[in-house]
């Protein structure tokens, strides 16, 4: 399974459970606005039932007084009520929810016809008993008397009673029915959320703890090979991750294959460095000799231009030997270590200023010059060199060597001035190449080593070296040395 797909999957497990905690909370709340709304609308079918209620009673109790005292002036509520009675049973007819309710509704409405039919017809008489009528005296006797408005009343407040409880219970109902809406949504939704972090949390430990330490993995085997230690990793998961395992695995084996070629060939090369160089200063301090026993043997019968051609010989000869110990000392730089050590810089170049400067020469340290753990052999000969070549090409009256030392965050930048003839801008990049030399081929001294090595070292160790210099003006040689080595 690629990481690609397990990714997506993951991705899909989260959308699928955000999607369903959506839609079922979606459904809740339309059951929690559903029953909130019933629950509002409640109050109002209970405060209409009781306008309702309050009407009749105040058209019973206005019919009663008209009869009692026979005054038109109690009639006023009765006349009320049969004007504003019919529209609240149609509002509340409305508000009603369940065919229950609407029936007992319609039983009301058909009981309180009744009473006002009834009572219309008690209302005619008596009105027409006050005008000398005598029906009056028989519908009170026949109906009046055996209470049957009362009856109709009883049973009109008894329905009122019924479509109370009726919507009491109707709104307990909705009113438990909202509470469990909200207490599902409650729990749903913490329970989608405790979901979603335990699938986030395992997904990142999956990722963490398999893909991450597998990339940790290869990034140490990566270090391993950049400092020189072939190693391969296992990794059977047939993924991204498993190809670059792969990858990396070739790469080792390569490089293990490529460094043991490589390391034949530097041994080899080693072997016959050596030996060239065995074979050919013999025949160098040969010829030198012979030159030597002529010079001693014949000195009266040479002529000056002879004397002069066996001189130049004789130089060219311990030149080419020269040339010969700094390319052996060139190939070694690299391969030369006795581990790091507790090196005084001061002291180190007293010791080669004592070597390698004459009497005469103003030689200044300025600054203090620290005491740290590095390679003594490598800054000592990146040191001599520099001292050296100042010594040898200045030909100052007054000859003159400062030596500075700058500390940074990581390195030391070290400096070796002259007030020697100065190098030309051009001529900077040459000095450095084996073998290249501003001076004249015949001065032997010069065999264009000195500086190579001194980069080839300052390379080895992640330094840089640079030079300021102009004609006459002497020369800079400022190069970085880091702080301590691996």
């Amino acid at each position: 399974m690629t990481i690609r797909f397990q990714l997506f999957t993951g991705f899909i497990i989260l959308i699928l459970i955000f999607v369903i905690d959506f839609f079922v909370n979606q459904g809740l709340s339309n059951q929690v606005i559903k029953n909130t709304t019933y629950i509002s609308s409640s109050e109002s079918v209970i405060r209409n039932s009781n306008i309702l209620h309050k009407d009749m009673i105040e058209m019973q109790s206005g019919y009663r007084g008209f009869l009692l005292t026979g005054q038109i002036a109690f009639l006023q509520p009765y006349y009320e009520g049969l004007r504003t009675v019919p529209p609240l049973m149609k509002e509340q007819r409305k508000l009603l929810s369940t065919p229950q309710q609407k029936y007992i509704l319609d039983s009301i409405n058909l009981l309180h016809s009744q009473w006002v039919e009834y009572s219309n017809s008690l209302i005619k008489s008596r009105l027409d008993t006050l005008a000398g009528s005598k029906k009056y005296i028989e519908l009170f006797n026949a109906k009046f008397r055996k209470q049957v408005g009362k009856h109709l009343n009883d049973r009109i407040h008894q329905a009122f009673l019924a479509l109370d409880n009726s919507e009491y219970k109707i709104r307990r109902e909705k009113r438990a029915a909202l509470q469990n809406a909200l207490y599902k949504t409650r729990v749903l939704t913490l329970s989608l959320t405790i979901t979603s972090i335990i699938v986030a949390l395992l997904s990142s430990f999956y990722f963490i703890q398999v893909i991450t330490s597998r990339i940790s993995k290869m990034v140490r085997q990566a270090q391993t090979i950049s400092n020189g230690q072939f190693v391969v990793i296992e990794d059977k998961k047939k993924d991204e991750l498993n190809q670059l395992a792969i990858s990396l695995n070739t790469m080792s084996e390569t490089l293990q294959k490529n460094f043991n070629d490589l390391t034949k060939k530097n041994t080899e090369l080693d072997q016959f460095a050596y030996v060239v160089s065995h074979d050919l200063k013999a025949p160098m301090r040969g010829i030198a000799n012979i030159i030597s026993w002529i010079e001693e043997d014949h000195s009266h019968e040479l002529s000056t231009d002879l004397y002069k051609n066996l001189m130049l010989i004789k130089g060219r000869t311990i030149r080419l030997e020269n040339m010969i110990n700094g390319l052996l000392e060139y190939a070694r730089v690299d391969k030369v270590r006795r581990g790091a050590e507790i090196t005084n810089i001061n002291q180190l170049l007293k010791e080669i200023i004592d070597l390698h400067v004459p009497p005469g020469y103003g030689i200044n340290i300025i600054g203090e010059m620290p005491v740290f753990k590095t390679e003594k052999i490598h800054i000592q000969q990146v040191f001599s060199n520099l001292i050296s070549n100042a010594v040898k090409y200045n030909n100052n009256q007054q000859p003159k060597i400062v030596i500075t030392c700058e500390e940074k965050k990581e390195h030391y930048i070290f400096s070796v001035s002259d007030n020697g003839p100065g190098i030309e801008e051009q001529y900077f990049d040459k000095i450095f190449v084996i073998f290249q030399t501003l001076q004249e081929r015949d001065a032997f001294e010069s065999t264009g080593v000195g500086l190579a090595i001194v980069k080839k070292i300052i390379d080895d160790y992640k330094g840089t070296i640079s030079i300021k210099s102009e004609p006459d003006h002497g020369s800079t040689f400022s190069f970085t040395w880091p702080k301590s080595i691996a």
